[in-house]
This record gives C-alpha cells, structure tokens and sequence, in this order.
C-alpha cells in the first residue's frame, strides 16, 4: 500500500474522526469556561428576571415590567422561551446554571455548523475545516444570547433547503413549520430564516415566469421544486410562526427594529465591522469563496447568488449578523457537488453518543482548571457588576425611585428588583429617544440637569468613570452615600 493510500485510509478511520469531533468541541468548551461571557453578559440578566416572572405569573409580559420609566409602554418578550428555560436553570443550579446554560448553547451552534456541513458536503474532513473557519469568524465574538437559537435552527433550514434543491423533493421542505413554531418562540430572528424560505420561492416563480415569456438564459440553473408545494410551505411556516402567546406582535416588533437608528450607532456589535480582527478576514475569504464555487458551476443557481448578496449586506452592516453570511457561505461551499464515492457514511447517533459522553467528561476537568465553578463564577460577577454597592444600598435602604446606570440595568432588575429600574438593555422598550437622553446624563452633558428620570431619583447608582459621578459630586441636591472604586451611590438630600 503506497504512502498516499495509507494516509487515505488513516483520514477514513472512523475513531479518529470521533476523536477529532470530540477534541474540536471540547476544545469550544474550553473556551467558554475560560471567557465565561455566559455571566458577564449584561443582558443575561434581564433575561432571567423575565424568566422568572413568567414562571410565577403563568403568563408573558405585554407591557415593560421591572422599569421605572417605560412600565406602562406595550413590550413584547420575544424570547421567552429561553427566558423560562434561563430561569430554571437558575432556579436548579444557581450561577453555574447561568454559565452552563450559555456553554451548552455555544456548543449546540458548533455542532450544528458541523452537521450542516457533514450532510451537505458528505466528507468527515471538509465539515471540520469549514466549521472550525466558520466558527472562528462569529461564535466568540457575541455573548451567548437568544440568537444562538437562530444559529442553530437556521442550520437546520438552509440544510433542509439545500438538500430539497439538490433532490428536488419538496417533501424535505415538510419539516420547516414545526423549526418556525419552535424558533418564533426562541428569537424574533426567525424572521432571516422565513426570509430564505420566501426567497427560495420568489426565486422558483419569477424562473418560471420568466421561462413562460421565452427568458430562460442558459447559464442559469432551472427550478427543481415545484412551485404549488413550496408556496404551501411557506404559508405553513408563516401560520407556525403566529402560534404562539404573541401571535401576529412578533411583527411589530421587527417593524419597530427595522426603525432603530441609535443602537446601531452606540452598541459595537451592531455596527459595521472594522477590518481590525482576523475574524473579519476569515469572515470575508468564506463569502469570496462561496461566489466563487456558485461562479464555478456549470450553471449559476440564482437562489444562491441572490441569498449570498443578501447575507452580505446584512453582515457588512453589523458584525451581529456575521454568522448569517458564514453559515450560509460555508454552506454553499460544503454544497458544491462531488462524485458519490467520495460520499461517507454519517455518523451513527451511537457514535455521536459517545463524542458527547467523551465532551463532558472533558469539560468536567475543565471546570476546576478554569475556575467555571459557582465562586469562580461569583468572584467574576462582582468585579463587573455593582454587587458590592447593591449590597450596600440594601443594608441602608435609601427611598427611591432609582436612576441606573445604561449598562448596570440589566443586572440590577435581577439583584436589586425592590429599585425598578430606569433604563436597561431592552431597546425595543425605550427607543432611540429615551436611550440617548439616558447616554447623554450618564456622560455628564449638562442637559442632565433637566433630565425628568434624574429630577425624580432618591437614588442614583452610577460607574465610577461616567461623567455623571462627577458633576453630581458638586450637585448640591445630591450626596454620595457609597464609593468602592466600581460604583458610586449617591442619595437625594
């Protein structure tokens, strides 16, 4: 046997794919422990709190509870879902719920990129590689949040798209209402996925409008799905979307979004990317590679262009939105057709069984090594958020009403739930308005002086470096009660 057909059977031997698969996910893992973004994220927090308020009440917020300013406006809490399963992760394990909760969640979008990938391209090697390429270029750069189940249950219906093309059975499609009645109750991003299913259609009846008038161009790849099934499809995907405690105001809210100027000029991760990290590149390298392989084709297939021009505009306009464009560009690269021996068998979930088995097991080692322990976590906690102050304000409880800091809110409608709060993370409750005067106080701009939910502060619980701390320490209607180098507590006098 040549040297070219041992390495061959080497990278065919089937334990040293599940073996690489487990080291690849333990090692995503590891990451997470040793980050714990899961905890020092500042929405988590608010996440929980509503979790836990629907879990008492047996019912979802239709206006915005734990604020002090916008009670009384009409809220939608999108992802509810994962905020009752946030919540009882707590409620069962405390801190170390919260952390283990945000790893599983990282570990699921690894894994579902790499089964996307193994069903599309059929080869064990070249699902790693394009998965680790394209986790490398958005999973670590966003907190574990709700998003991740769009991640995830978007992998499953672009799959299941890709591979109802390839047959051109739409039978595969069949699946996709019982993803969206699932994902609308995870994620309001449900909205990318049913996007991908309309376009998939607009694309199938404007061929074949356009065959009918005699404009079929060749280089073209023709419709492979029938257009009566697929429309079916997509109106069952958008009935399963209205299933659910809000129904038809999930599409408000993506309206209201669609408004927002503000958050997307102050919040890092929704603005464009700088070209300053090497995820961007790699980011960017998927996309040119994946234009290239639908160019390369024979024929183009027009779903694929127009989906990867639009994912491109969605990705170059926020960092956010960067695992749409690489899932959808890995994918179309895996998708590339290859003869059939070159095909693997896929893995059995016996097999992937053991791999799981083999990632917790590691992770357990991990735990003590990174410190992803329930004081490690708490130690982590209290140097990033006010515990300390809260700790205080709670043994000498001052009268309120309080005025918060922008990036603490979230946290405090969780540890200080006595002290409603008067602004956090939820941008869709405030809007651009009440966000920019509450960034504009906090960075001490004198307008602050006539800042309504400032005038009616009994207490003020700011960071020691907003420009606030220091014009109110010459503020004669104020006094500072507490100081610990993180945070300042000032009372009214």
């Amino acid at each position: 046997m040549s040297a070219g057909q041992e390495l061959r059977a080497l990278t065919r031997f089937r334990p040293l794919q599940l073996l690489t698969l487990a080291v690849l996910l333990a090692g995503v893992g590891w990451f997470c422990f040793t980050l714990k973004f899961c905890i020092v994220d500042l929405d988590v927090w608010w996440h929980l709190k509503v979790g836990d308020w629907i879990v008492q009440h047996l019912a979802v917020p239709h206006t915005g509870i734990l604020s002090r300013t916008a009670a009384n406006r009409p809220w939608v809490a999108y992802s509810w879902g994962y905020e009752v399963l946030l919540s009882r992760a707590y409620a069962w394990f405390g801190l170390l719920g919260i952390g283990l909760i945000g790893t599983v969640l990282t570990l699921a979008v690894a894994f579902s990129v790499f089964w996307m990938l193994r069903r599309l391209s059929g080869r064990f090697w070249v699902a790693c590689l394009l998965a680790v390429a394209c986790c490398y270029a958005f999973l670590f750069e966003i907190m574990p949040r709700p998003v991740f189940f769009s991640m995830i249950l978007f992998s499953v219906t672009l799959t299941l798209i890709l591979e109802a093309n390839r047959s051109g059975r739409v039978k595969t499609l069949y699946w996709l209402p019982v993803v969206f009645l699932l994902w609308s109750n995870l994620h309001i991003q449900f909205i990318y996925g049913l996007f991908t299913v309309g376009l998939l259609l607009g694309v199938d009846l404007v061929q074949r409008a356009a065959a009918r008038l005699g404009l079929a161009p060749g280089f073209l790849e023709p419709p492979t799905l029938h257009a009566g099934p697929l429309a079916a499809v997509f109106a069952s995907c958008v009935l399963a979307t209205l299933i659910g405690p809000y129904s038809y105001r999930l599409y408000s809210v993506i309206l209201g979004y669609s408004h927002s100027k503000l958050t997307y000029s102050m919040i890092i991760e929704l603005q464009a990317p700088s070209f300053r990290a090497a995820s961007n590149y790699v980011e960017l390298l998927l996309a040119a590679a994946a234009f290239f392989v639908i160019g390369w084709q024979k024929k183009v297939d027009l779903f694929k262009l127009a989906l990867l021009a639009v994912a491109c505009v969605a990705a170059f306009r926020t960092m956010r939105d960067a695992w749409f464009l690489c899932m959808i560009a890995a994918a179309f690269i895996a998708d590339a057709p290859v003869s059939e021996n070159k095909h693997e068998p896929q893995e059995t979930p016996l097999e992937l069984a053991g791999v799981l088995v083999v990632v917790a097991l590691a992770l357990l080692l991990f735990a003590r090594a990174t410190d992803f322990t329930t004081r490690g976590l708490d130690r982590v906690v209290s140097s990033v958020f006010p515990v300390n102050a809260v700790n205080f304000v709670r043994q000498n409880p001052p009268p309120g009403p309080l005025y918060n800091n922008f990036n603490w809110g979230g946290f405090l409608t969780w540890y200080m739930p006595q002290y409603p709060v008067s602004i956090d993370g939820r941008n869709d409750l405030y809007g651009d308005e009440m966000i920019a005067q509450s960034v504009k106080t906090e960075n001490g701009d004198p307008s602050y002086k006539t800042d309504p939910a400032l005038n009616e502060a009994g207490i003020v619980l700011l960071r020691k470096t907003d420009g606030l701390t220091s014009a109110l320490d010459f503020d004669p209607r104020f006094r500072k009660v507490y100081d610990d180098g993180l945070a300042t507590v000032f009372v009214r006098q």
